[in-house]
């Protein structure tokens, strides 16, 4: 298999590029940076210059950066999350000049035009009112804002009304030269083009910006304590959510949790809480498990919607499931299972260029280097059933475990 090939630019910005033959080709420029770098007056900020970038360059208005991809029917976009940035393109693989060029200039040279950012902002308030009559996608922000509270990463990266309406071209140039540093900014590629040509590209883009290195640290997150939230909304369903702070992205004990979250209530129908819930007796369509990890902190919990009359007998079989991983050691067949379904879908997920192409960037960002998919299913593989259940006595506790419920009134 071939491998990726990397090198850092004049500047410090890193490269990572993976050449393949296919026609299509993915790049982007990945910033460690997001909603949990903002300070108290910029809530949303993040999220906020992901749009605005949009809108005007020195030499582009933000008709020409819509169309300057889709004239030839590729495709950018971007997204926000607590701890990244990320504007990326998607096109056949001639065009890899027109990609870098555009993806560079936006991401450095917006004006942020003062028309357009007004505008903007009604889009943004919109966007978060269409959160607010989804519950399902709702809960999930207050229930981090639980786990982390008053600290930035319990945010949501969306921000208030309030905020939004203060922001102007200086606020986002703030935060971009405080925060869009050299030393912390990947650009993936996974394309057909030799390394030396997509160097010579970027060093003609990218490697021109400033040298700008980070002179910040993020802000420890403060002492978990568990907590139990109840509360009445103008709802149809309850909604609720468990769960507790885990491991962060460098804590080893990081891959048994994701392989233990995976067998509870990952997207397989054939998890345990999607058989004991949905299947068995039919309480709820959605329950799921997610694992979300940041640099130095992580967050685990369970989902579930379901009727008024049915969700406290849905924790109680939720706790039930969890309190069997936690006592009940797997048996051999049981790990072997688990260990070769998340293996299977980590394959298939290396299937999409794309993926592979925002998978590297982050994994490179944080750690200067990247697996290879032998190490790890290695990782997985050397996993035993001790350390698993070692895993669900940590997370798992019954007594550690903070509940967010929205019950219709």
């Amino acid at each position: 298999m071939i491998e990726p090939q990397y090198a850092t630019l004049s500047n410090g910005i890193r490269v990572v590029h993976l050449p393949v033959k296919n026609d299509v080709a993915h790049c982007g420029i990945f910033i460690n940076a997001g909603s949990r770098d903002e300070l108290p007056d910029e809530h949303g900020l993040a999220h906020f210059i992901e749009h605005t970038i949009f809108k005007g360059t020195g030499k582009r208005k933000s008709f020409h950066i819509l169309t300057r991809m889709e004239d030839v029917g590729g495709e950018i976009n971007a997204y926000t999350s607590k701890e990244e940035t990320c504007i990326y393109s998607s096109f056949l693989h001639q065009h890899y000049n027109r990609a870098i060029e555009l993806l560079s200039d936006i991401t450095f040279h917006s004006t942020f035009p003062e028309k357009e950012i007004n505008k903007e902002k009604s889009v943004i308030i919109d966007e978060i009112n269409s959160y607010k009559d989804s519950p399902s996608e709702e809960i999930y922000d207050r229930f981090e804002d639980i786990m982390y509270p008053n600290h930035s990463l319990g945010h949501d990266i969306l921000g208030t009304p309030a905020h939004l309406k203060q922001f102007n071209a200086d606020k986002i140039r703030a935060f971009i030269q405080r925060t869009y540093n050299t030393d912390q900014i990947v650009f993936s590629s996974v394309g057909n083009i030799s390394f030396k040509k997509l160097l010579a590209l970027l060093e003609k883009t990218l490697g021109q910006i400033p040298i700008n290195e980070r002179a910040f640290k993020r802000e420890t997150v403060p002492t978990y304590i568990p907590t139990q939230n109840d509360i009445k909304r103008k709802i149809h369903q309850t909604h609720l959510v468990l769960g507790n702070r885990a491991y962060d992205v460098r804590d080893k004990r990081r891959t048994a949790l994701i392989l233990l979250n995976n067998l509870l209530g990952g997207p397989g129908m054939s998890s345990r809480l999607n058989l004991s819930i949905r299947e068995k007796y039919g309480f709820t369509y959605n329950i799921d498990s997610s694992y979300s990890i940041y640099s130095d902190t992580g967050l685990w919990n369970v989902y579930l919607g379901t009727e008024n009359g049915t969700a406290d007998k849905c924790l109680q079989l939720v706790l039930k499931e969890l309190k069997k991983l936690r006592e009940v050691t797997l048996g051999e067949i049981q790990l072997q299972k688990a260990k070769a379904q998340i293996i299977g879908q980590i394959a298939i997920a290396q299937e999409s260029n794309a993926s592979l192409m925002l998978g590297f960037a982050k994994t490179f960002l944080l750690f200067n280097k990247i697996d290879t998919f032998k190490e790890i299913t290695d990782k997985i593989e050397s996993l035993k059933a001790k350390d698993l259940q070692a895993i669900a006595n940590e997370i798992f506790l019954e007594d550690q475990l903070s509940t967010l419920i929205y019950r219709s009134k």
